[in-house]
């Protein structure tokens, strides 16, 4: 099946551009030109990711991204102002998995999509190599890529999802800050290990009961995080 891939943002020419780029990709694009549309878009449909930029009319990208991340794990691509460091940290902290500079490339567009949905989408296990960590009253499905804590489904950005899957299948292992970020991102990744972190603590946020004090993914001081069994 095609691709699906929501485009968002307030300048129809960009948007006109990324769809007729993705779309000779063989990918399905729709389009949204404010926060508003986007949301309900997002709603209506299964994407396997959305390009959202920041400056929206009616709600901002970190107002959509925030809004989605209630209802959707889906991978979210944020273009932000050329060299506005805080526009690239709210991002994530919003729930973001990257963030592509303005101006880009449409090569660069491209290759980081593919890179994620290549991440994302895993081929229908057998069920009996199904990949299972239990701790407590927490459940992870790797195969389903779903969490249950007491019984409660967890809602996880798909990076999220990824640095806990890593850590938690090789529980007790320390990873640096480095090691994850090109574990998780991959070496080709322009960002720095501040993405990590912020990661980590929004990963802690939805997981822990006291974030402060972590159950599960622990800080290693000066070496980095992993999980305890």
């Amino acid at each position: 099946m095609a691709q699906r891939v929501l485009v968002v943002d307030d300048e129809k020419l960009i948007v006109k551009g990324i769809r007729f780029s993705l779309e000779q990709e063989g990918m399905e694009v729709d389009c949204a030109y404010d926060g508003e549309e986007a949301v309900q878009k997002a709603k209506e449909n299964e994407y396997d990711i959305i390009l959202l930029d920041v400056m929206l009319p009616k709600l901002d990208g970190f107002e959509v991204c925030q809004q989605i991340r209630e209802f959707s794990s889906v991978p979210v691509i944020m273009l932000t102002a050329k060299g506005d460091d805080m526009d690239k940290i709210l991002g994530l902290e919003y729930g973001a998995d990257d963030y592509i500079t303005k101006p880009f490339n449409i090569l660069e567009v491209k290759a980081r999509i593919k890179a994620i949905i290549r991440r994302t989408k895993k081929k229908a296990p057998e069920k009996e190599n199904r990949k299972v960590v239990e701790k407590g009253d927490l459940h992870l499905d790797c195969d389903s890529r779903r969490l249950n804590i007491g019984g409660k489904e967890i809602n996880l950005t798909a990076k999220e999802f990824d640095l806990l899957e890593l850590m938690a299948l090789n529980p007790n292992k320390v990873y640096s800050r480095d090691h994850l970020l090109n574990a998780v991102w991959g070496y080709d990744y322009p960002g720095d290990v501040r993405t990590v972190d912020v990661h980590i603590r929004r990963l802690r946020e939805k997981i822990e009961a006291n974030p402060s004090e972590p159950k599960y993914v622990h800080t290693k001081w000066g070496v980095g995080y992993y999980f305890n069994v």
